[in-house]
């Protein structure tokens, strides 16, 4: 089975014998080698288009992390929120 012939989704990726953690971070890390500086509604959106099953989906997360990691660029810091 070659998974860039076929829809990625757990099932393809069960079928070759990788986890969704394994499966999403070599993605993830490939990316960050071919497309660098990325801002995370680009990284979300590759994601998505790598992995358009929905059963990928609540990886989306975590790819970003990866692939943050592989570049080596920080995620990004949250603002600090003040209650009034």
């Amino acid at each position: 089975m070659d998974l860039w012939l076929t829809e990625n989704r757990p099932e393809a990726c069960a079928a070759l014998g990788l986890d969704c953690g394994t499966c999403m971070r070599k993605s993830a890390a490939s990316v960050a080698r071919i497309c660098t500086g990325l801002e995370s509604q680009g990284i979300q959106q590759l994601f998505l288009q790598l992995y358009p099953s929905g059963g990928c989906h609540p990886m989306a997360s975590a790819f970003e992390l990866a692939y943050r990691e592989s570049s080596g660029v920080a995620m990004p810091a949250l603002a600090n929120v003040v209650a009034a």
